[in-house]
């Protein structure tokens, strides 16, 4: 039986995953939470863009 691909996160459910990175706005993230920061921010665009794809 084919798996499908796990369901993606909706852009609200990823701007609160952003936010809640941070404690303070004064604390930096540690580079562990800037990764994940990336991590999130690429899904985030990927969410925005919807199934546009690029043209060659």
């Amino acid at each position: 039986m084919p798996t499908s691909p796990p369901p993606s996160r909706s852009a609200a459910e990823l701007n609160e995953l952003i936010r809640a990175l941070w404690s303070h706005p004064a604390v930096p993230l540690t580079a562990e939470q800037r990764e994940e920061y990336g991590r999130l921010c690429a899904e985030l665009r990927r969410v925005e863009r919807g199934d546009v794809v690029e043209a060659a």
